[in-house]
C-alpha cells in the first residue's frame, strides 16, 4: 500500500472544507453586538458544550500523534498522569472558578488587576499571550508534520511551512466572523471528527493483528508496556507518580484555570456552578480517549515489533522510504487504506484547527481586553461594535505570531529529540511558572506589589529557560514537570518579598 492520496480520500477532505465553509457561513450571517458576545458568547454555554469545547481544545494534534507516539515508544504511565488533570480541575472548580465569576472578569488576568493595578494585569496577559504563542505554535507543528507527510509525501522546512500556513487560515476564516460562539460548535464538529477517526483507525488496526487478544495482552505485559503508575523517584523521568502530585498537577491547574484559551469556555457559561460542572466533565472524560490513543500506540508496537504475533501480515510493514517522525504517521501512510486515509488526516487538521482556532480567540480576548481597550478609552470613546473588529484584527497579529512559533518549534524539536508529547507539554511550562507563582501569592496571602509580579513573571519564565537541556546547567537533566516545580517556586518566592502597600 503506497502513502499517495487516492481519490477517495480527496473527496472525503473536501467534504471537510465543504462543511467548515458551511459553517463558516453560518455563523457569518448571526451579528455579533458587542465584545462580550464575541468573546464569551454571552454567558450562554451549556455545561456539556464547555466541556467538548475544552476537551477539543486541550486534546490536539499533541494527543492525536504524541499518545501513539509515547504508547509505541513507553506505557501507559502517561495515561496515569492524566489522574492529575482530575485532581487539578477540582481545585480549579473550588477555588479559582468562583473568584472569576464574583469579579466579573472576560479574562483571568483581570483578576491581578483588581488585586493589583492594571500594569500587573497587563504583565500576566502578556506572559500568557508569549506561552500560547510558543504552546499553539508547538501543537500546529505537530499537526503539520502529518499533514505534510501524508498529503505531500515531505516533512522537509518548506511543506512543513506550507501545512502550518494551511491550519493557520483554515482556523482563522472560521473563527474571523462569529467569534467565541463559532468557536464553541467548530470545536463540537472537529471534536466529533477526531474521536471517530481515532476510533476508526483503532478498530482497523486491532483487526489488522491476527494474534487473540490474550496473546497481545499477554506479549504487551512481559514487556513491561502496561504499567499505568510509575513509582520511580527518578526526576528525569516526566510521568510517575511523584510527578502527578507536584509537576503535572501544577501543569494542569495552570491549563485549566490560568490558561485564556481554556478558561475563556468556562467564564462563558451563565455561572460559577456551570463552569465548573464543565470543567469536571471534560477531565473524566479526556482519560478514555487518551487510553485509546495510547492503546493504538502500544498495538503499533505489536504490528512493527512482533512478527512472531503477526506472521505473514508484516510484510512490508517496517519499510518506508521517506523520514520516519512518527510511528502513527508512518502507519499511516503506509497502511491505511483510501477513504479511511482521508478520514484519519482531516482528524489530524480538525485537532489542529479546533486547538488553533481557541487559541486565536482566546490571546485576542486577552490582547483587546487587557491591552487595547483600556487604552483605546483613556483616548477617546469607541462603541462596542469596534472592539468586535479590533478583535478580529488581533487574531490576524496573533496568527502571524503562531505560524512563527510553528516554525520556530521545526528546528527546535529536530534539535533536542525530544518525543512529541513531551515537547508539546513542556513548552506550556515557560509560561506558566511566573502565572502560578503569582496566582499563589495573589490568592492565598496578602503580600506582593506590582513590580513583584512583574519580577515574578520574567523569574519563572527565565527559570525555565535555564533549565532547558541545551543551557548546559546541571540541573538539565530535570524533567519537564520538577523544572515547572522549581520555575513556580523561584515565581513565589520572588512575587510574595514585598509586603502589600494595601496590607
Amino acid at each position: 500500500m503506497t502513502g499517495q492520496f487516492a481519490p477517495l480520500d480527496w473527496i472525503v477532505v473536501a467534504a471537510y472544507v465543504a462543511a467548515l465553509v458551511v459553517g463558516g457561513y453560518a455563523f457569518s450571517r448571526r451579528r455579533t453586538a458587542d465584545a462580550e458576545e464575541y468573546f464569551l458568547a454571552g454567558h450562554t454555554v451549556p455545561a456539556w458544550l464547555a466541556a467538548v469545547s475544552v476537551l477539543s481544545a486541550t486534546q490536539s494534534a499533541a494527543t492525536f500523534l504524541g499518545g501513539p507516539d509515547y504508547g509505541y515508544r513507553s506505557d501507559y504511565t502517561y495515561l496515569g498522569g492524566v489522574l492529575s488533570s482530575v485532581f487539578a480541575a477540582l481545585f480549579v472548580a473550588k477555588v479559582l472558578i468562583p473568584r472569576f465569576y464574583a469579579a466579573r472578569v472576560t479574562t483571568v488576568y483581570e483578576l491581578l488587576g483588581q488585586r493589583f493595578d492594571a500594569r500587573a494585569k497587563r504583565a500576566a496577559g502578556g506572559m500568557f499571550l508569549v506561552g500560547r504563542v510558543l504552546a499553539g505554535g508547538a501543537r500546529v507543528y505537530l499537526a503539520a508534520i502529518a499533514i505534510a507527510m501524508v498529503m505531500l509525501s515531505s516533512v522537509s522546512a518548506a511543506s512543513i511551512m506550507l501545512a502550518a500556513a494551511a491550519v493557520m487560515v483554515a482556523a482563522f476564516l472560521f473563527t474571523f466572523v462569529g467569534g467565541l460562539r463559532s468557536v464553541l460548535w467548530n470545536d463540537l464538529i472537529q471534536f466529533v471528527i477526531y474521536v471517530g477517526s481515532a476510533i476508526a483507525v483503532f478498530v482497523f488496526l486491532w483487526t489488522s493483528i491476527p494474534a487473540s487478544t490474550p496473546q497481545i495482552v499477554d506479549a504487551l505485559a512481559a514487556e513491561h508496556k502496561l504499567l499505568l503508575f510509575d513509582p520511580s523517584t527518578d526526576l528525569a523521568k516526566p510521568f510517575t507518580i511523584l510527578s502527578i502530585f507536584t509537576g503535572l498537577f501544577l501543569l494542569n491547574v495552570a491549563n485549566a484555570g490560568l490558561d485564556q484559551d481554556t478558561t475563556q469556555r468556562l467564564l462563558a457559561s451563565p455561572d460559577a456552578k456551570t463552569g465548573a460542572r464543565g470543567l469536571m466533565m471534560s477531565a473524566i472524560a479526556s482519560i478514555p480517549i487518551i487510553a485509546m490513543f495510547i492503546t493504538i500506540g502500544l498495538l503499533l508496537h505489536i504490528f512493527y515489533n512482533r512478527p512472531d504475533l503477526m506472521g505473514s501480515a508484516n510484510v512490508a510493514a517496517t519499510r518506508f522510504s521517506g523520514e520516519k517522525v512518527t510511528v502513527f504517521v508512518h502507519y499511516i501512510l503506509t497502511q491505511i487504506p483510501p477513504g479511511l486515509r482521508g478520514l484519519v488526516t482531516i482528524g489530524v487538521t480538525a485537532a489542529a484547527v479546533a486547538t488553533t482556532n481557541s487559541a486565536l480567540n482566546a490571546m485576542s480576548s486577552v490582547l483587546i481586553t487587557d491591552f487595547y481597550r483600556p487604552w483605546r478609552e483613556r483616548t477617546a470613546g469607541k462603541p462596542e461594535r469596534h472592539y468586535v473588529h479590533a478583535g478580529r484584527w488581533g487574531m490576524g497579529i496573533v496568527g502571524l505570531a503562531m505560524f512563527g512559533a510553528a516554525v520556530l518549534s521545526f528546528y527546535w524539536q529536530r534539535y533536542t529529540d525530544t518525543p512529541l508529547l513531551e515537547f508539546a507539554l513542556s513548552v506550556m511550562s515557560f509560561a506558566y511558572a511566573g502565572l502560578l507563582g503569582v496566582y499563589a501569592v495573589a490568592v492565598f496571602t496578602t503580600r506582593g506589589t506590582t513590580g513583584s509580579v512583574i519580577a515574578a513573571l520574567v523569574g519563572g519564565f527565565v527559570t525555565v529557560l535555564l533549565l532547558q537541556p541545551w543551557m548546559g546547567l546541571e540541573l538539565t537533566t530535570l524533567a519537564f514537570p520538577y523544572q515547572l516545580c522549581v520555575g513556580t517556586l523561584v515565581a513565589t518566592v520572588i512575587a510574595a518579598i514585598p509586603k502589600s502597600r494595601l496590607s
